[in-house]
């Protein structure tokens, strides 16, 4: 049972660290990469001011 539960703790941490250190892809990424005018209203940007 030792064995067992040491094994289980091992590959965790193995897992957890090769998680950390890997990264995915730019095409998963949430964040859009233009500002759209809907997303804009979502951070509080009024889309009808013109930002210059």
């Amino acid at each position: 049972m030792f064995k067992l539960g040491l094994s289980l703790f091992l590959v965790s941490v193995i897992a957890i660290a090769l998680s950390r250190r890997i990264r995915l892809s730019a095409r998963y990424e949430r964040e859009p990469k233009k500002l759209t005018p809907w997303n804009a209203m979502d951070k509080g940007i009024d889309p009808t001011e013109d930002r210059t």
